[in-house]
């Protein structure tokens, strides 16, 4: 059941509406690292308080995945002196309709780093990694200025606070690959490896960044983590979906009057989302479909989201998935064959090439659609698509050959009078002969 009824009334606490919140002065002065030094300096809290706190909140990964972020700190083993562990924040936000994370690092980069600290002591870890993607050069300067005034006032180094606990921040820089995403492609990229998933098991925490233990979170999962210390994991999981708690940064793009991100509880109906929070549909023209949550995520068609909540288990009904809530929104006049060929060309684009499903699956992909948005194609292609989907799907290292494979099944079975619209007809002569045959 969704709480996000008075969703008019919420206040905004990952992005509240405080000017030039990315300077840590301001952050300090709007409660900033008042969660960090509660735990660092106090008795209240042991790394075994603080995860189950994160455990009592309810929170699940913003990242896609949606794996409770308590449950997942918990999986790090004991503690050994001689073997170091390691906290990798993800911030590759590469997934075309996914722009929320960059919203954070730019407007609040504090709460961030806050974040991972206390996910860190947590796991009683002493060096944590922000890997952030390449383009984002503008915001990883200003992360990289922030950081290091941070590092002035003691609140990041050695000796936090004047507490026991010391802990580093690296920020670090990729190199514009989508694949880097996937958590394991990203611990290779941060040992300079070539950005190949590797294979499970062994898991992250029990063999990662250079075979020692080590947690990857999302940049909005980890600041999430200081306004749970702050204000109780029971205020948080009080937020929102009572399953998938807490607030969300929606990335509502497209055909609407009021593109951009926007800070509401989980559980929202999609409908209000478009038509209240994002202004309606641009040009007063019907809604003709909609991705909830990034492109991979399964394409739904507007009559199939009537009463459709933003959150796990009412878009898993629904026929889709919460992703990281990139809504993507298209109009009566989109060519949906159209669209799916530039998805189809970016997953093509973008694969590793590491396991063949993948690498010949995601060409072939693209080079049918392509030749149906053409008009080249015919009906036997879309048995094809269909049939190449699921040779890929659950056949490769990482989710990727899935992440590719579902629009293109989704839309065919979800849309498939415009593919079939797009085939080309067969000649009376081959009628004929069908016919006789």
């Amino acid at each position: 059941m969704s709480k996000a009824g008075d969703w008019r009334n919420y206040q905004r606490v990952l992005l509240p509406p405080v000017k030039d919140l990315h300077k840590l002065e301001v952050y300090e002065a709007n409660e900033g690292y008042a969660a960090l030094r509660d735990v660092v300096t106090t008795d209240k809290w042991d790394p075994t308080s603080v995860t189950n706190e994160v455990k009592k909140s309810g929170l699940k990964g913003r990242g896609g995945a949606g794996f409770p972020t308590g449950l997942k700190w918990s999986f790090m083993p004991p503690v050994d002196p001689d073997i170091p562990r390691f906290l990798c924040c993800n911030g590759d936000e590469s997934e075309p309709g996914t722009f929320k994370d960059r919203q954070l690092m730019e407007y609040n980069p504090h709460l961030v780093f806050e974040g991972m600290l206390i996910a860190a002591y947590a796991m009683s870890i002493k060096t944590t990694f922000l890997y952030i993607r390449g383009e984002f050069a503008d915001w990883i300067t200003l992360m990289e200025k922030e950081l290091e005034k941070a590092y002035e006032k003691g609140f990041v180094g050695k000796n936090i606070m004047g507490s026991d606990f010391s802990c580093d921040i690296v920020i670090h820089k990729g190199a514009g690959a989508y694949i880097c995403g996937e958590e394991s492609s990203l611990m290779n990229s941060l040992e300079g490896k070539r950005a190949y998933p590797r294979i499970k098991p062994p898991f992250p925490a029990q063999k990662g960044v250079w075979g020692y233990p080590t947690t990857i979170n999302n940049v909005e999962t980890l600041a999430c983590a200081p306004l749970i210390i702050r204000k109780g994991g029971e205020w948080f999981s009080g937020i929102g979906s009572e399953k998938h708690p807490g607030p969300v940064l929606y990335g509502i793009s497209g055909h609407v009057n009021r593109p951009g991100v926007y800070e509401f509880p989980t559980g929202m109906l999609i409908t209000d989302l478009i038509e209240e929070v994002a202004g309606g549909m641009r040009g007063g023209k019907q809604l003709k479909a909609l991705i909830p949550g990034g492109s991979s995520t399964p394409i739904l068609r507007a009559d199939m989201i009537e009463g459709v909540t933003m959150d796990a288990d009412s878009l898993r009904e629904a026929g889709s998935m919460m992703g990281t809530s990139g809504m993507l929104i298209m109009d009566e006049d989109t060519d949906i064959v159209s669209w799916l060929r530039r998805i189809t060309h970016f997953y093509h684009h973008e694969s590793c090439g590491q396991c063949t499903p993948c690498r010949e699956g995601t060409g072939w992909l693209e080079n049918i659609v392509t030749r149906l948005d053409e008009g080249e194609g015919n009906l036997r292609d879309l048995d094809l698509l269909i049939d190449l989907c699921s040779q890929m799907e659950g056949r490769t290292v990482c989710a990727l050959a899935d992440a590719a494979a579902w629009p293109v099944r989704y839309t065919i079975d979800r849309f498939r009078s415009e593919f079939e619209g797009k085939c080309k007809k067969p000649s009376p002569v081959a009628s004929a002969e069908l016919a006789t045959a």
